[in-house]
């Protein structure tokens, strides 16, 4: 079930996002496992969150009006339709929706593009605290307002 995070879910979705860092060879670890914490504490806290919750955190979506700063699946619910659950969540909140994705992030270009995403810009990296080439994607809706649905894992 998809719900607004609460201030206690900071530590599980920052230990998500610690584990992408962590998994994945070509993103540099620039903050402390703490500091991912304290950041999804203060996306939280803005009220920009909503987790996927199948009886623990299986992943979340952060969004601040149509910009998505954040989507992360934890590990052992990859490819279980969570990412796109909480991805339709958020398209079901409104009629587009803009976010970041690095260059070299090839899973999250194929996901977003089989979600109707396009590519709007490029950008060599400069403005990101990574210094990592990024895209900007972007999705409009064709009939936004018509279907809103709770999602629910499936077994």
């Amino acid at each position: 079930m998809i719900r607004p995070a609460h201030a206690l879910d900071a530590g599980k979705t920052g230990c998500i996002l610690s584990e992408f860092i962590d998994k994945t060879a070509w993103m540099p670890r620039l903050y402390s496992r703490a500091q991912d914490i304290s950041f999804c504490g203060l996306m939280i806290d803005r009220g920009w969150v909503s987790v996927f919750d199948a009886g623990e955190i299986a992943g979340f979506i952060a969004r601040q009006e149509n910009i998505i700063h954040a989507l992360y699946v934890a590990s052992s619910y990859h490819r279980q339709g969570v990412g796109t659950a909480l991805l339709q969540h958020a398209k079901s909140q409104s009629p587009n929706l803009r976010l970041w994705t690095f260059q070299a992030n090839y899973k999250a270009q194929k996901f977003y593009a089989k979600s109707g995403f396009i590519e709007k810009s490029k950008s060599d990296g400069r403005n990101n605290d990574e210094k990592l080439p990024d895209l900007l994607l972007e999705w409009k809706s064709d009939d936004y307002g018509t279907e809103k649905r709770t999602y629910l894992i499936s077994s």
